[in-house]
């Protein structure tokens, strides 16, 4: 059953994922390319794991919140891809209410989480770059443990209370969420409840856990680059950029995504372009992490040597 009765009115009490049926000729062309990106990330990111736990070379704090990312990153795909792969093989799109909701809030907890994240990673490379003398004593065990928690805490919580909001709406029909995962607004518009509220709510989360952690990351940048710039030899300019090169990268990357997805107005004629960005902002990124880590940064491929 697809609706319960609930008052006078029929409740949706599961979604249709429309995914990309609208073009059934690629469908196993997206499977075979999914199930390949989602084999890569999952293997890449434990790969950078299992690096930082054995390589004592690896045991200091910029590795221990790499490891973290690495880790958020391999949780943040497995919320959307192995449902998205399971529809392909089996054509059933249908996902509960519950099951939506716990989608959502591990998606949207988890790029919160990576929002802070990269943050504490940016102030760890100023620590390291701008004030090097006392680092061991800022950027010590407890230091580094309470900024990792810290930072999962404040995307979990702000996800956890958005998602309670939504269990709160009603949902009478249509049931069909045009989209490949439970995501905000693909949802949220379906129902026949007054959002005004939820979308507010949303809205200053989303504020507070995406422009806060951008500005001090840009500021760390800032401050970084000057630093960088008043050292006096070449091979000391590089070598002090090049141990943030890897980060500023991934920072530039996740947020041109995030900016493109969700700031960028986009016609409704072009839903399915829409999706695309998605998919960019959802799996791209996590896939393309790992890469650039081991690729630019020589501890990693000394490492995997």
């Amino acid at each position: 059953m697809r609706r319960a009765e609930q008052g006078n009115e029929t409740a949706v009490v599961e979604f249709i994922i429309l995914g990309f049926q609208s073009i059934p000729e690629v469908q196993f062309i997206l499977f075979l390319l999914f199930l390949v990106t989602y084999i890569t990330t999952v293997s890449g990111n434990l790969l950078i794991m299992m690096l930082v736990v054995t390589d004592h070379h690896l045991h200091n704090p910029m590795f221990f919140f790499l490891g973290n990312l690495s880790f958020l990153e391999t949780c943040y795909t497995s919320t959307i891809l192995p449902r998205m792969l399971a529809s392909f093989l089996t054509n059933k799109y249908v996902i509960s209410l519950s099951g939506c909701f716990l989608q959502y809030f591990f998606f949207t907890g988890l790029a919160g989480a990576e929002c802070c994240l990269l943050t504490v990673m940016s102030y760890d490379r100023y620590i390291a770059i701008c004030k090097p003398l006392h680092y061991t004593a800022i950027m010590n065990g407890r230091c580094c443990l309470q900024l990792a928690g810290g930072s999962w805490a404040n995307g979990l919580l702000a996800s956890a209370i958005v998602t309670s909001l939504m269990q709160q709406l009603t949902f009478c029909g249509p049931n069909e969420i045009d989209h490949f995962f439970c995501d905000f607004m693909p949802v949220v518009k379906l129902s026949c409840s007054d959002t005004h509220w939820i979308e507010l709510v949303t809205f200053i989360l989303a504020s507070l856990l995406t422009l806060p952690p951008f500005l001090l990351t840009l500021i760390s940048y800032v401050y970084i680059s000057n630093t960088v710039l008043r050292i006096p030899s070449s091979t000391g300019r590089h070598k002090a950029f090049s141990t943030c090169s890897s980060h500023l990268t991934v920072v530039t990357l996740f947020y041109g995504t995030l900016i493109v997805v969700y700031l960028v107005p986009k016609p409704n004629t072009l839903g399915d372009l829409s999706k695309v960005f998605s998919v960019c902002y959802t799996v791209l990124t996590p896939l393309v992490n790992p890469v650039i880590y081991s690729l630019r940064n020589n501890n990693i491929k000394k490492a995997l040597r």
